[in-house]
């Protein structure tokens, strides 16, 4: 469904950009959202064409309007109503981060056998 006025901080929660529209909302009142590189409010409405830099939780976004949508939608269908242009190099840093960051839990279907691989193992040591 598409509008004609549509808040700021609705439109970055439709697309996904945030998990709740406070959050949204929060992040344009505490300057991490530029329009034409000044601090957005969370209620400007967002018309098509209109270039915004969104910081959020360590990744930052530059993003094209392409389309206003007035409901939240599932990720896949949310991304045709932008147009990502984040520089190249900040994607490379958060390539960079993620391959140095290290929870401490293992990955999954590497290191010790499951239970259930245990058994299967098990079972063929056994038949020999």
């Amino acid at each position: 469904m598409k509008t004609d006025k549509l808040r700021l901080d609705k439109y970055l929660w439709n697309i996904r950009l945030f998990k709740t529209r406070s959050l949204a909302s929060d992040a344009c009142n505490n300057g991490k959202v530029k329009y034409e590189d000044e601090a957005a409010k969370p209620g400007k409405n967002v018309h098509l064409g209109d270039i915004y830099d969104v910081r959020a939780e360590g990744r930052r976004w530059k993003i094209k309007v392409t389309g206003l949508l007035q409901n939240r939608l599932k990720y896949s269908e949310a991304v045709n109503f932008y147009i990502d242009l984040t520089p190249p190099e900040e994607l490379e840093r958060l390539e960079y981060q993620a391959s140095a960051f290290h929870t401490g839990k293992r990955l999954s279907k590497i290191g010790r056998p499951t239970k259930k691989e245990r058994r299967e193992l098990d079972d063929f040591f056994d038949d020999e």
